[in-house]
């Protein structure tokens, strides 16, 4: 029996049914890729468990086989220095350096005021909207609070924050087919964090690129890479987590009135909705250094793994009755921000911003609808995250 459709709009709408026929039927798959290359795809809960985790997979593209570091592949799609020598892609001992001079973005007392920053900017977007009678809650608010909440935090002036959008808007919803396309963007973005970064020489500021170029700790291809992935995974996640989790209430109106009344309960409900249908299809790229074993797939050295974190999250082995959305059910061991040393640096934030974006949003429009059937919606192709391209409402 061969497996169903991987790629095409029908799949980005729905996943889920080929996932599961994956999950029972080929748990670690032969997944064919453009640019005459393949991937073996983990599907099962425990074993993405196990994989995330396992010292054996290594991160660094430099020990993938050449026949993928040859299809150009990646974030983003390519191997430039000044881009890729970031957290996601070295293993123990780089990664422990990078994460750690990252982190510092997330301390509790710059989470605090990132909280009443993330209330301010979700405050303006929805006045704005509120003066319309309607929006595309995509681009009038999941995109410009992230982009510019991640902004602050690197000290990206404000009128470049456009620019930034522009090229970011290309990579977070590309697919693998639209190569050229990303290469484009990449040199735009490649330019804006140089020039970024040059800035931050000049002079000394409170944000995080300023402190990691004071602080010398990065060289300049890891800096740069360092506020090119920031810029990017910081913004995307969101953006994908709040347009997923406001269409999941919007068809859910009970759900909606329990989020609107009770923080406690929205907080359930976001942390239900990144299991039942998170922001990031799948984790960035393994491969390991010597031969593995995965569900019985013996796997050789540079062989590329993606694991399905949306197929792990929906596994009934894990999640009794995985398709139903349950927010009282048990759902702490999801996957939605992967696991083990690369668990999304993020994450904290993500959290915070989806909780102040879609708990005001409800509480601002409590007879919020969509404008247009579900079923009509676009999703990126992306391999990597899973959002809506629009998410237009009325009120």
């Amino acid at each position: 029996m061969d497996a169903p459709p991987l790629f095409g709009p029908a799949f980005d709408a729905d996943p889920y049914p080929a996932l599961a026929w994956l999950r029972e039927h080929s748990p670690v798959h032969r997944l064919e890729l453009p640019g005459d290359t393949w991937t073996w795809f983990v599907t099962r809960y425990a074993d993405a468990v196990e994989a995330l985790a396992d010292p054996r997979l290594a991160k660094s593209p430099d020990l993938a086989s050449e026949e993928w570091r040859r299809a150009g592949l990646g974030l983003p799609f390519d191997h430039r220095e000044g881009l890729v020598q970031h957290m996601i892609n070295v293993d123990a001992p780089d990664h422990g350096r990078l994460r750690r001079v990252v982190s510092g973005a997330f301390t509790p007392r710059r989470m605090a005021r990132l909280r009443d920053r993330t209330q301010q900017v979700t405050d303006e977007l929805l006045d704005k909207i509120g003066e319309q009678g309607g929006a595309d809650l995509i681009a009038d608010l999941a995109y410009p609070l992230p982009i510019t909440v991640i902004g602050d935090i690197l000290g990206v002036p404000e009128e470049r924050i456009p620019e930034f959008h522009r090229h970011a808007s290309v990579i977070d919803s590309a697919s693998y087919h639209d190569l050229d396309e990303v290469r484009a963007a990449t040199d735009g973005l490649e330019a804006f964090v140089a020039s970024l970064v040059e800035l931050k020489r000049a002079g000394t500021g409170e944000d995080l690129l300023s402190a990691l170029v004071a602080a010398a700790e990065l060289t300049d291809d890891e800096l740069t890479s360092t506020a090119f992935l920031l810029l990017v995974a910081g913004h995307e996640t969101t953006v994908a987590f709040i347009g997923n989790a406001l269409l999941i209430l919007l068809g859910r109106p009970d759900r909606a009135a329990a989020a609107r009344e009770d923080p406690a309960e929205l907080e359930r409900i976001l942390e239900e909705a990144l299991r039942f249908d998170g922001p990031v299809r799948n984790a960035t790229w393994r491969f390991p250094v010597e031969p593995v074993v995965i569900a019985g797939q013996r796997i050789e050295p540079g062989e590329p793994i993606l694991i399905s974190l949306l197929s792990a999250n929906r596994d009934p082995g894990m999640f009794p009755d995985p398709d139903a959305f349950d927010p009282a059910r048990d759902n702490r061991g999801h996957l939605a921000f992967g696991r083990g040393p690369h668990f999304c640096v993020g994450a904290a934030l993500a959290r915070l911003e989806g909780a102040i974006a879609v708990g005001t949003t409800l509480r601002r429009f409590p007879n919020l609808t969509l404008a247009e059937p579900a079923e009509q919606l676009t999703w990126w192709p992306s391999p990597i995250m899973r959002g809506l391209f629009r998410l237009p409402v009325r009120f």
